[in-house]
């Protein structure tokens, strides 16, 4: 009989051993699934408001965009920040964080940290396995242009914000290639599996930028020696797969603040962004040539585009985004100087709109080619906006106009443009504001350029009557009829 006791006694302290080791950790319930409480976000934004997070983006998984599968779309809108479950029970040895510091970074008095930043990446680069690259909080960092390049990373790198990153003031500190078109100061290349997370901030400095732009000139109606269009973009990512940024605050870029280039599976989402209304050409979230992309949960303040879609781009998702003031969210320009440009599958989903020039736009250049298709604009609100809904294919960026619309120069081909068709626009409600016209539908001469434009449950109050050309929309409970285009 004793044998029979101690092996009893013994299998009643595994099973109690066992308990305790998977309650403490928290990994595997009774239904082996993995929890997840602790690590889901508590809030998220929902037309400018916190709300519980089951009334965010994660909640739309049901619903599709264009010709995409629901399982697509699920895909497209998990939650990136994902609980780590440990079958073992055991907790993961954790590599100490590679701090900028070390490296001889000062954070203060204006100190170049621009040496330690690329030290501690190269550090972080060469390293096995996941690796944190830490700034630290409560300094300022300036940093010359610089680029964070991934080609020879064997790591996979979580860039951790928690102080600012600074640029200097001087626009005489940055140096250009000389044929360069464009223009960077951060730049983040070819890196995989990037996590670039706050929730610091990065700040341009980009006033003495602004005070010299040609456009800004052009909007001021002042004469500036010296005008330029050199000023760079604050940030870039390009060509970079798997990448997530997150929580992370941007201000006073000297051109656009966030710009996403050739990248693929990209996850943006709680990102602040906030810049002076004046300010010239600050778009605050720029795609191009990107595929595969979610914004979310993010506010931004700017002097131009909240949100830019350009030509490449494909399967862009943006969800409970809070614009005002700025220039709306754009679709373009596509199509400029006769070039073939091409967007599709565009859903943009539960966003606010507040004392911005243009609500949801799309812009194409006359004598362009190629298409803007599958564009779903649905559930925004409107406060006193502008001009809410566009679609306007005789853009051009300059003041100056022929009688018929388009720009002066004339386009190189008249007899072509990006055809722009399969857009819905549903559930839109709010407020014009003075002299503001809700519907603007200025599309092209040529045959078939504008093509299955639909309207359903349109109501947007206090502006003039649409104007329209050159298209035949279809309407759904649209009854206001300043919402209609004139028979």
């Amino acid at each position: 009989m004793a044998p029979q006791r101690q092996l009893f006694s013994f299998c009643i302290f595994s099973v109690l051993s066992f308990s305790t080791i998977t309650s403490g950790y928290g990994g595997t319930l009774p239904d082996n699934k993995p929890s997840t409480q602790r690590f889901a976000p508590k809030y998220s934004y929902k037309l400018g408001k916190s709300v519980p997070q089951e009334a965010g983006p994660e909640r739309l998984s049901l619903h599709t965009l264009g010709s995409r599968s629901t399982l697509q779309s699920k895909r497209m809108v998990t939650n990136p920040f994902r609980p780590f479950h440990n079958v073992s029970g055991a907790r993961p040895s954790t590599p100490a964080p590679i701090s900028v510091n070390n490296f001889g970074a000062k954070g203060i008095d204006h100190t170049d940290d621009t040496e330690a930043f690329q030290k501690a990446w190269a550090e972080a680069c060469s390293s096995n396995g996941a690796v944190v690259l830490l700034v630290p909080p409560h300094r300022n960092y300036f940093v010359k242009q610089f680029t964070f390049s991934g080609a020879q990373c064997k790591s996979h790198i979580t860039m951790q914000i928690q102080g600012t990153i600074m640029a200097f003031e001087d626009p005489k500190t940055y140096h250009f290639p000389d044929k360069s078109k464009q223009h960077y100061w951060l730049t983040f290349e070819r890196v995989q599996n990037l996590v670039v997370e706050g929730p610091g901030t990065i700040n341009g400095n980009g006033e003495k930028w602004w005070q010299s732009s040609c456009k800004q000139n052009n909007i001021t109606r002042t004469l500036v020696p010296n005008c330029n269009n050199d000023a760079p973009t604050a940030v870039t990512f390009k060509k970079c797969n798997n990448l997530t940024v997150h929580n992370l605050n941007f201000e006073k870029a000297q051109q656009k603040h966030v710009s996403f280039e050739n990248c693929t599976d990209v996850k943006a989402s709680r990102l602040r962004i906030n810049t002076s209304e004046a300010s010239p050409n600050t778009d605050g979230i720029h795609v191009t040539e990107t595929k595969n992309i979610d914004i979310s949960m993010s506010r931004i303040s700017t002097g131009d585009d909240c949100i830019s879609i350009m030509g490449g781009s494909r399967n862009v998702y943006v969800a409970n985004i809070a614009c005002g003031p700025g220039h709306g969210i754009s679709i373009g320009s596509l199509g400029k100087g006769g070039s073939e440009d091409h967007v599709s599958d565009v859903r943009v989903f539960g966003c606010k709109l507040t004392g911005t020039m243009y609500g949801v736009r799309i812009k194409t250049w006359p004598g362009g080619s190629g298409y803007a298709t599958n564009i779903t604009f649905q559930m925004i609100q409107m406060d006193n906006v502008t001009n809410p809904i566009i679609i306007d294919q005789n853009y051009c960026d300059t003041e100056t106009k022929v009688i018929n619309g388009e720009c002066k120069p004339p386009p190189l081909q008249k007899n072509t443009a990006v055809k722009v068709h399969n857009v819905m626009y549903q559930s839109i409600n709010g407020t014009v504001s003075k002299d503001g016209q809700a519907i603007v539908f200025n599309c092209s001469s040529v045959p078939g350029a504008c093509e299955k434009i639909a309207l359903d449950d349109v109501r947007l109050e206090k502006g003039g009557a649409a104007v329209c050309s050159n298209v035949k929309p279809t309407y759904s409970r649209v009854d206001f009829p300043l919402n209609r285009c004139p028979n």
